[in-house]
């Protein structure tokens, strides 16, 4: 039976007021006072919730606090992103009503209805909706993020009947003769929407002799999604050139652009790119989303231990702090989550971006344009003029950028920017080779971050399977598998089947191994003496750094990821 939205309760009030939840975490000393009164500033600043902005000052995980906010209420806690909702299940609670209640049912267990809510104590509601299903119901507390990204199974649903959807679309454009603008642009549509929907960082349209071919990026793997027919390829091209203002005459030479697509959930960023191929023009389009502007340190998967060095290395009122690694090892994700951290309104911050992928509120973001001459140094030599108390340089690419920022971090600046190297000891090396002075790195840099991503092994099609040990001696480091994963004749690991959900490949989401190296004394000397790369990196594991294989291993024993993955992800 249908819960009707318009009989359902429309207030659902916040599980937890301000006092109270300050209350269970300092009373508890999960986070200090002084913690919390700067959250309850940010929160004053931005209008945003108690609970929002604890998490934006990344003073706990999401996962967490659900279970401290469940435990205080009585109810056992859920994580919905690790739970398949059979979709059977949605005719009961209409989306709207899902979405007004902060409310979902998850699963179901003989007559029981599990439910999960942001606000246990919202009775009247959960009573009757179990009296219209006529059910049962078992009620579990989620966080209002966990939530917000379930709801996302009702549009999964829509979506199943996506194929049939484009196919519709494009019977009604590749009609010979027929000229119609609406279905192409429903197809444009549709396609960022279900990528979207899909979780996908990038699309690609690829033009072949028979056919157009799009793939999805999702979790840095591209997956074929669909074959569109030859004849609608230009039009499609066309409808993104419009859309990104880029000249529609032009097939001959690469062009970059920007387009917004107005969804349900946010109005979404597409960063564009057309370059022209063999069989015409090859467009990729990179989903610029909000949701990775959520994440904070510990979201992103660095340990305790390195985060506690990150922390004191941004504390300190000048200074650098490098991270390091591959293009789309997360970088700028990481700098974003610090930066989040450290934005209150005492604070000037000034970033040069190239380009600039998520817009935050209360920072200045300066765009690149080598058209106007506004380069890295440019732009950083400007935004030194605006008084700033931190600044971030998307990339350190060339001697002139790498002095100016030494120079500003010399200065009573905080400086973070990124470099392309492959560890966090190479950075310090590297520096030295664009020209700055030794004494300037040993004194200037505060931190260095190496780091990776790799892929995590998907929640819902998760197993367990034992390994012998003398079998991983044979393909990894004894040493290295005996101290992260233990010495017992057999060992305990975990991969993904492979379901619907994760295509196949047993593997949904990203999660960071990170490195951070601090400066020692005898590090410090050593980089006076331009000691080499592999020594500094020696005597920082020595000093006590924890690599980023040696994190990719720690995460293996907790069942995030396998030991193909970190090796994928760390083998040079």
């Amino acid at each position: 039976m249908q819960l009707d939205p318009a009989s359902a309760v429309t207030k659902t009030t916040t599980s937890l007021d301000d006092n109270k939840l300050t209350q269970l975490l300092v009373g508890s000393e999960i986070i200090s006072q002084q913690d919390i009164e700067h959250a309850k500033e940010l929160s004053s600043q931005k209008k945003i919730s108690l609970y929002e902005a604890i998490l934006e000052k990344d003073l706990i995980t999401d996962e967490n606090l659900g279970k401290i906010i469940a435990d205080n209420f009585g109810v056992p806690p859920v994580t919905l992103t690790k739970v398949s909702i059979p979709v059977n299940l949605l005719h009961i609670l209409p989306e709207s009503v899902a979405e007004k209640q902060q409310t979902l049912i998850f699963g179901a267990d003989k007559n029981i209805l599990k439910v999960a809510t942001t606000n246990p104590q919202n009775k009247d509601f959960l009573q009757m909706l179990g009296k219209k299903a006529g059910q049962k119901i078992q009620i579990y507390y989620a966080t209002p993020r966990e939530i917000k990204k379930s709801l996302n199974v009702y549009k999964k649903e829509m979506l199943l009947t996506f194929d049939e959807l484009l196919k519709e679309q494009i019977n009604k454009a590749d009609k010979s003769g027929v000229k119609n603008d609406a279905p192409i642009a429903k197809i444009v549509d549709t396609l960022i929407e279900y990528a979207y929907r899909s979780a996908a960082s990038d699309i690609h349209i690829e033009p072949e002799e028979e056919k157009v071919l799009v793939r999805f990026r999702i979790d840095g793997v591209l997956h074929d999604e669909l074959d569109l027919p030859p004849t609608l390829h230009e039009q499609i091209v066309t409808r993104i050139k419009v859309l990104s203002k880029l000249r529609i005459d032009e097939h001959l030479s690469a062009q970059d652009g920007k387009l917004q697509a107005k969804l349900e959930d946010e109005d979404l960023d597409v960063r564009v790119s057309i370059v022209p191929v063999v069989g015409g023009e090859k467009v990729v389009l990179r989903l610029l989303t909000s949701h990775y502007r959520q994440f904070g340190l510990t979201d992103l998967g660095m340990n305790p231990k390195d985060l506690e060095k990150v922390k004191k290395a941004f504390e300190k009122p000048f200074g650098m702090i490098l991270s390091s690694g591959p293009t789309g090892s997360g970088k700028t994700t990481t700098i974003y989550a610090i930066l989040k951290i450290l934005n209150t309104r005492d604070k000037n911050i000034a970033t040069v971006e190239d380009p600039v992928e998520y817009e935050i509120e209360g920072i200045n973001q300066i765009q690149v344009n080598p058209k106007t001459n506004l380069t890295f140094a440019e732009g950083l030599r400007s935004i030194l003029r605006q008084d700033p108390d931190i600044i971030y340089v998307g990339e350190i690419r060339d001697e002139e950028t790498a002095g100016i920022a030494i120079n500003s971090a010399m200065t009573g600046h905080l400086v973070l920017s990124t470099l392309h190297t492959n560890n966090a000891a190479t950075g310090l090396p590297r520096l030295i080779d664009m020209k700055i002075e030794p004494f300037l790195v040993s004194s200037t840099v505060n931190a260095m971050i190496g780091q990776r991503l790799v892929r995590k092994i998907c929640d819902r099609c998760k197993y367990s399977y034992t390994q012998k040990l003398e079998e991983l001696v044979k393909q990894y480091s004894k040493e290295m598998i005996e101290k992260h994963l233990g010495t017992e004749a057999e060992t305990r690991l975990y991969k993904g089947k492979g379901c619907n959900v994760c295509h196949m490949s047993g593997y949904l989401g990203r999660i960071g191994i990170f490195e951070v190296l601090e400066l020692s004394p005898t590090i410090k000397d050593m980089i006076l003496k331009k000691t080499d790369a592999d020594t500094i990196n020696a005597q920082a594991i020595k000093d006590g750094m924890t690599t980023m294989y040696e994190d990719g291993l720690d995460k293996v024993q907790l069942g995030l990821t396998t030991i193909e993955e970190v090796l994928r992800a760390t083998s040079e």
